[in-house]
């Protein structure tokens, strides 16, 4: 019989503050500290703390350059946080191993703080998931797919509203079996619509859309755009004569909604973007392209760097 797999919670990250302080080390360090205040990098002039009577902080740094002391903490999201790395790691790891995520309700659960920490927590973390430093999808012979998608505003709600002008509204761009990049608009015009496209689309890609008027003037600046008539109460079909198709951003949308609906059951739109960081940056690093649990979780940590999130911050309107 096959063995069976260790529990993922038993490794030390989880377990040993030192070691998860030292992984998160390693993680944001790879080639050695770098202080936060000053940028050095010289190991000659970072001295690490170090005492018998350990009256420090754990994991103390002292630059010589700006005579400055930080721990690896110090400008990321964890900065002033008092909750245990150990709890970060685990947090961490349960929000990026669920392909729909995890409520901030069983983070509390599972892990031991309250459910205000955990709420925060989340949204740390997603901070942390944002990609600062992506280039335009596509290219020279590759396809963009490109939908739009609105949700809220149910029957059930009471504030309901007739009409999709009263929901919020998603306009998502996927690479078949490539990366996806998400947008939550005030209102998906041919406008709104065309901005986010040739900002964030090469010129020189394909684009597939289904037939709606939105994408009609922009396609033409593409180097081909091809459309797939869906139709109306499915009468239409769903792969076009030339092999065009909107299923890979529709799988998207699909999974995006489930983890929405069955997962955190209510969003604000002042957080809504924040979700959609969330459902990208797993997508963008699923299993698919190679990256299992593990290093999904290393990369979403690795993005801590820089990103600051306060309490007040994130119920402001700076959202």
């Amino acid at each position: 019989m096959p063995k069976a797999k260790e529990p993922v919670f038993s490794h030390k990250v989880f377990q040993d503050e030192t070691a998860a302080r030292e992984a998160l080390e390693a993680a944001r360090w790879p080639d050695g500290p770098v202080c936060p205040h000053c940028g050095n990098s010289d190991p000659e002039k970072i001295a690490k703390v170090e005492g018998a009577k350990q009256s420090h902080r754990p994991g103390l740094f002292y630059c010589v350059e700006c005579a400055g002391q930080f721990t690896v903490k110090v400008g990321t999201v964890f900065e002033r946080s008092k909750v245990p790395l150990t709890k970060w790691w685990m947090a961490a790891h349960m929000l990026n191993a669920g392909k729909r995520g995890v409520s901030a309700h069983e983070i509390h659960r599972v892990i031991g703080v309250t459910y205000k920490t955990a709420w925060f927590m989340m949204h740390r973390l997603r901070e942390a998931m944002k990609d600062t430093n992506a280039g335009p999808l596509g290219g020279g012979g590759k396809i963009v797919q490109a939908d739009e998608t609105y949700i809220g505003n149910t029957k059930r709600a009471k504030s309901y509203k007739k009409g999709l002008r009263h929901k919020r509204q998603i306009v998502a761009l996927v690479e078949p079996k490539g990366k996806a990049r998400v947008f939550h608009v005030k209102g998906a015009t041919a406008e709104s619509v065309r901005d986010i496209l040739v900002t964030n689309v090469d010129r020189k890609s394909e684009l597939h859309t289904d037939e709606s008027r939105l994408y009609t003037e922009t396609g033409k600046e593409f180097a081909d755009h091809k459309t797939v008539r869906h139709g109306w109460n499915q009468r239409g079909v769903y792969v076009g004569p030339e092999g065009q198709t909107t299923n890979h951003v529709e799988n998207f949308f699909g999974n995006f909604k489930r983890g929405m609906k069955g997962v955190y059951s209510f969003c604000s739109e002042q957080h809504l973007n924040r979700y959609l960081t969330e459902f990208e940056f797993r997508f963008n690093n699923r299993l698919d392209l190679g990256v299992g649990d593990k290093e999904r979780t290393l990369l979403a940590l690795k993005g801590i760097e820089g990103k600051r999130l306060t309490y007040r911050r994130i119920n402001g309107d700076q959202v």
